[in-house]
């Protein structure tokens, strides 16, 4: 099942420059992508709606999830009216701190507003925590950590009123750290998040952890044909070299003492 992974749709390119880091698609191939997808027949289905296909076996040929993280105001006024237009929905992750009752303008990009994300649920858009400060969490000490997670979630509930149960990690993912992994997975368990998702490569299946649900990074680099090799399997590979150069790395930064994982998580 492919979940895809976007940021902001725009031409701002974040600072970035190979392009594997890119995490702006242009609006034109945003666009292109979506009418894609639906002249190919696939609809949008949300997370809640992934796990419970994935666990029963249900048929999901033919369907995918789309994700948005940070909170990027171009969502609103690029994403949303092609989404509208081809019948799709997604769910965006929010990082608190950077949505406020006026578009915040951060590191030159300007962010949802809550009347946006409210005005965004009446349409169907799903919501999720992308923590408050968007911090690199294994840096975080445990109150810090439930801070982030929880205090994030609340927010979101209060302005929506509704549940918030589901999650995006910051940064890299370390899955090869399983002792993090667990605590992390526990830590959300107990604030009431019922699944998330990761920057694990690769298409999600019945043996990938509910709160971890590896995804399909999309940017303006992704053609036709490489975009269609994503949904049909073509980057699953990949998960391999990425899990292999993370245990590399942690096996460095335990060498190198500590703080070493501060030094390598925007790496890795």
């Amino acid at each position: 099942m492919p979940i895809l992974m976007y940021h902001s749709i725009s031409d701002n390119l974040f600072g970035m420059s190979h392009p594997y880091f890119h995490i702006n698609t242009l609006p034109e191939v945003f666009s292109a992508q979506m009418r894609w997808l639906r002249n190919s027949g696939f609809r949008t289905i949300g997370l809640p709606e992934v796990l419970t296909g994935l666990q029963t076996g249900a048929d999901l040929s033919k369907t995918v999830a789309i994700t948005f993280d940070d909170g990027y105001r171009d969502f609103y006024t690029d994403a949303l009216p092609v989404l509208k237009q081809c019948g799709f929905t997604a769910t965006l992750f929010l990082a608190t701190d950077r949505i406020r009752n006026t578009p915040a303008r951060i590191e030159g990009a300007d962010y949802l507003t809550w009347s946006d994300v409210r005005e965004l649920h009446a349409e169907g858009i799903y919501f999720g925590s992308h923590t408050v400060t968007h911090p690199d969490l294994r840096s975080l000490g445990p109150d810090q950590l439930e801070y982030e997670l929880g205090r994030s979630k609340e927010i979101i509930e209060d302005s929506l009123g509704i549940a918030i149960e589901s999650f995006s990690h910051t940064f890299g993912f370390p899955e090869e750290d399983q002792d993090y992994a667990r605590y992390l997975a526990d830590v959300l368990c107990n604030l009431g998040y019922d699944h998330g998702v990761s920057t694990i490569l690769g298409r999600a299946s019945r043996k990938s952890d509910r709160f971890f649900l590896p995804r399909l990074p999309v940017n303006s680099f992704d053609d036709h044909w490489l975009f269609r090799a994503k949904l049909q399997g073509g980057y699953d590979w990949l998960h391999w070299p990425q899990l292999l150069k993370k245990m590399v790395l942690h096996n460095s930064s335990i060498l190198q003492g500590p703080g070493a994982n501060e030094r390598t998580a925007r790496t890795s």
